[in-house]
């Protein structure tokens, strides 16, 4: 019998272990290759285990549930074997084929042929059922279709209580009156996220300051382009790039915002590795758009899509989520207002953006009416000293509300 082991993927260094999700097999399915066997949760990503070849699953060594390290044995599956043109399991359990059930029945059928009929005896190897264990209520003993019957149901209704018994119970609610509440576990990204909050409100000395900009500019260009550009590239000329062309160019004017301490050392680093905030239905997470000033804008466009796309799936890999030097994160996307965003450890900064509302405003000494944004970056106050932290988001609000600007560098 040739079996092979259901092992933990290779954990990053930086993970220690992982929980089982959920299992998506059972013990005895046959599995096909490339099948998803068990999905693996980090404080990261969900890592999915595939078959590696056809076979049957033997047995679950970590339940659902289980805190397992890399390279843990999850579980045992038997090796399909190609032999005589069928192909069989290398089981210890023997499987026929349909031919040999119906053999096998009309043989043990024949040796009391005087109670079975025919008709009986066909519906006996239709359904792989034993003569010898079906009683006969007919008269001298025969077995009529009221008996099969009667014994099919039976072992239906014995095989749906043992699916029924592998299925986990949920979480009971409990009754306060004719109030319920629910309990369920934190899920493993959820206790990162809430860890890293508090490391963030511990370990830095977070401030937030506020702007606003006129986003009338970047919206009549995006009316007059975005149908062209969108044609040429084949992405949307959307809002994100116009932001992250911004980020880029007032990092390169404060490189103090681009940095992070590490002990007693300041890091300045010399790339522009840009964190997006992405909501997910396992929680909010941050891809890292990576070397975005050497990106186009529809680079950008197609990158920040893609990343989005892979979030929403959980596809997201952990090299996807390391690293970053920076955050941006849009909750004008969901209609938020203004709101103080939290630095994602290890960087010192994030910048928020927020949902665009026309409002009266002051302009060559007249009230006019102009789609108006906030802006609000958090940053850590031990590295990044208050004029340098304005003067950085003022440079922010000049490159958006002049987008020529960010094309001509200056």
């Amino acid at each position: 019998m040739s079996n092979f082991d259901i092992l933990t993927p290779v954990l990053p260094e930086s993970v220690a272990d992982a929980t089982v999700v959920v299992w998506h097999k059972k013990v005895g399915d046959n599995i096909k290759r490339d099948d998803i066997l068990v999905e693996i949760e980090t404080d990261k990503v969900v890592l999915e285990v595939p078959a590696m070849s056809d076979g049957i699953l033997d047995s679950i060594l970590e339940p659902e549930g289980a805190t397992v390290t890399s390279k843990q044995l999850l579980g045992k599956m038997s090796e399909l074997a190609v032999s005589g043109g069928v192909t069989r399991a290398t089981t210890q359990v023997s499987e026929k084929t349909p031919s040999d059930r119906h053999s096998a029945s009309l043989t043990t059928n024949t040796k009391s042929s005087d109670t079975v009929s025919p008709a009986i005896r066909r519906l006996l190897a239709e359904n792989d059922l034993d003569v010898s264990q079906i009683k006969g209520s007919g008269v001298g003993g025969r077995i009529t279709r009221e008996d099969v019957e009667k014994v099919l149901s039976s072992e239906n209704e014995l095989s749906n209580n043992q699916e029924n018994a592998d299925v986990k119970p949920l979480t009971p609610f409990n009754h306060i009156g004719d109030r319920d509440e629910k309990r369920v576990p934190m899920t493993r990204l959820r206790k990162r996220i809430a860890e890293r909050l508090l490391e963030v409100k511990n370990s830095t000395a977070m401030l937030t300051t506020f702007n606003e900009v006129d986003m009338q500019p970047i919206m009549t260009l995006r009316k007059t382009y975005g149908e062209k550009f969108e044609k040429q590239h084949g992405a949307r000329l959307g809002f994100m790039s116009f932001y992250i062309k911004a980020i880029v160019e007032a990092l390169k004017r404060f490189p103090e915002i681009n940095a992070s301490i590490d002990g007693d050392d300041i890091v300045y680093h010399n790339y522009f590795d840009i964190s997006i905030a992405v909501s997910t239905p396992r929680g909010l997470v941050t891809p890292v758009l990576r070397n975005c000033d050497k990106l186009s804008m529809a680079e950008i466009e197609k990158q920040i899509k893609l990343l989005a796309e892979k979030g929403r799936n959980g596809k997201l890999t952990v090299e996807d989520l390391t690293g970053g030097n920076f955050t941006l994160t849009n909750g004008g996307v969901f209609g938020s207002l203004m709101s103080t965003p939290i630095i994602n450890p290890p960087q010192s900064a994030i910048l928020g953006m927020h949902a665009i509302k026309e409002r009266p405003v002051a302009i060559n000494g007249e009230v006019v009416i102009r789609p108006m944004m906030y802006l609000a970056l958090s940053y850590d106050h031990r590295l990044i000293d208050g004029k340098e932290s304005v003067s950085f988001l003022v440079a922010i609000k000049d490159l958006l509300e002049d987008p020529t600007r960010l094309l001509l560098e200056i």
